[in-house]
């Protein structure tokens, strides 16, 4: 009898995004150029700017060291000055703490936060990386629902049942993956006071705040609220905003007494995140600020084009759309939603993800990452869905 793996990890899914390029390979070509709507990926080139200053951090033998566990402290600074510029309050170097990407900081958060055999509610559909990290750490999952009629905004009553029933977190997504739906400031002020009611913590994971409308004003004011740092933990991503996702870069916003909590979890899991990235990031956030600006409006165009083309197509609709993606309801009732992104990828030259993949109940949906592609490619999918 030969010794087994871990079955928490051996009973998951293979990783979803490889599964979907697979369908790809055997698209011929006859469309047109293959359109990968599926991982989100920054749609264009980092700036000229952003590669100097990495190449210079990545050249200094002071990188080549083990660093701060919770950061480089001009990282954590800077971007505590950017947190109180966006979100009108005032956080300190103390309240952030620097992960290898943002998946990394939902699984320190989590560790910090829940046990093996603890509950945390995600919203249905779920981001699939948050449900497999729950997964594989023992850690049991519930589901907030979140109806397609209203935006697949999440149901507070759903919400309050998680948390009654003893779910030591809500942890959510805003602007959301995979639906793109942005959750209003007053919704989240309610998921807030629910989870504080029930001495539980809400997670919000904001990897794409930077790409909320232009007009949007601040995402929340939950930084404002005294005591925040009782029940608020934020998580961010550089990636998207800097265009460099391979060199793994979040971040973690809470009370410091929690960072105290997720350093050990660091020092266990990676001791440090990228040190050369973290110093080049600290000098891109004021550098790059008009650039990532511009960069909002052109994510903000091709949301339009893909309005454009959604309205032209007969049986097409759109169930929510926002900063990166799109949940589109397409019109095959008799088949999977693995069956209709397969078709799509070998037939029409379409990368997407079936809905099946972010939770039950969402076969009738794929989830587009509109913001890979240019405007031009996007105008190019009303023939291809047809």
């Amino acid at each position: 009898m030969s010794a087994k793996p871990n079955s928490l990890v051996t009973h998951l899914s293979p990783p979803p995004i490889p599964s979907v390029h697979a369908w790809s390979r055997d698209y011929k070509g006859d469309r047109g150029p293959l359109i990968d709507l599926s991982q989100a990926v920054p749609g264009y080139p980092a700036h000229p700017a952003m590669l100097k200053l990495l190449g210079e951090a990545a050249a200094s033998p002071a990188m080549t060291g083990y660093g701060p566990i919770e950061g480089e402290d001009v990282l954590r600074s800077t971007y505590a000055l950017h947190m109180n510029e966006v979100y009108e309050t005032s956080v300190h170097s103390a309240n952030i703490h620097i992960t290898a990407g943002c998946n990394q900081a939902f699984m320190c958060a989590a560790i910090a936060l829940a046990g093996a055999g603890d509950t945390i509610a995600l919203t249905n559909p779920f981001y699939f990386n948050h449900d497999t990290t729950l997964s594989m750490l023992g850690i049991k999952r519930t589901l907030v629902q979140c109806d397609a009629a209203h935006g697949f905004l999440p149901d507070l009553a759903s919400a309050e049942r998680a948390l009654a029933a003893g779910a030591k977190a809500i942890a959510i997504v805003t602007p959301n993956n995979p639906t793109g739906a942005i959750y209003p400031a007053a919704l989240l002020h309610e998921l807030f006071a629910l989870c504080r009611h029930h001495n539980a913590w809400l997670i919000l994971d904001e990897t794409y705040r930077d790409f909320l409308p232009e007009d949007y004003g601040r995402p929340h004011g939950l930084l404002s609220e005294p005591g925040w740092e009782e029940t608020l933990v934020l998580l961010y991503s550089f990636s998207k905003s800097f265009c460099i996702p391979g060199h793994r870069l979040g971040a973690i916003t809470a009370g410091p007494r929690l960072i105290e909590e997720i350093a050990k979890i660091m020092d266990n899991m990676q001791i440090c995140a990228p040190r050369s990235a973290q110093v080049a990031v600290a000098a891109a956030i004021p550098l790059l600020a008009d650039w990532r600006a511009g960069n909002r409006q052109e994510i903000g165009r091709r949301a339009q084009a893909l309005r454009r083309v959604m309205a032209d197509l007969p049986g097409w609709e759109i169930g929510a759309l926002g900063a990166y993606f799109a949940f589109i309801r397409h019109p095959f009732s008799d088949l999977s939603s693995s069956s209709v992104a397969e078709r799509l990828a070998k037939q029409a030259g379409v990368v997407s993800i079936p809905g099946s993949y972010f939770g039950k109940g969402q076969e009738q949906f794929l989830r587009l990452a509109f913001a890979n592609a240019e405007t031009a490619s996007i105008s190019l999918l009303g023939e291809r869905l047809r």
